[in-house]
């Protein structure tokens, strides 16, 4: 597998941006996935965690495997807009993990 022709695909990171708005809004329009706040919350974290780990392994690459190259790279105006893609999947991820951490303290109605 290429790992460079992964990294720089942006199509997979506004896959995850897209995705996290759908789940928040099935989330809000439903309250809940499953009936149980733990099973939710386990759901909500691990789901989390997974979409934080693309924009991670990309800003991993960007520091590690290319030699510090990624880091010059970063003054066109192409590379910053990477990096906020990645900031932006990165913090739609975490806003799926909080989501889920709130719902293990969620006393059910």
């Amino acid at each position: 597998m290429d790992q460079h022709g992964r990294r720089r695909n942006a199509a997979i990171l506004w896959g995850i941006i897209l995705f996290v708005i759908l789940y928040g809004g099935l989330l809000n329009y439903m309250k809940t996935l499953t009936g149980n706040n733990t099973l939710d919350g386990a759901i909500g974290v691990i789901l989390g965690l997974y979409l934080c780990s693309h924009p991670a392994a990309n800003l991993v690459d960007l520091i590690f495997f290319e030699r510090g190259a990624g880091l010059r790279a970063l003054t066109k105006r192409s590379a910053l807009g990477w990096l906020a893609l990645n900031i932006a999947t990165f913090l739609a991820g975490w806003l799926v993990i909080v989501n889920g951490t709130t719902r293990f303290i969620i006393k059910p109605h």
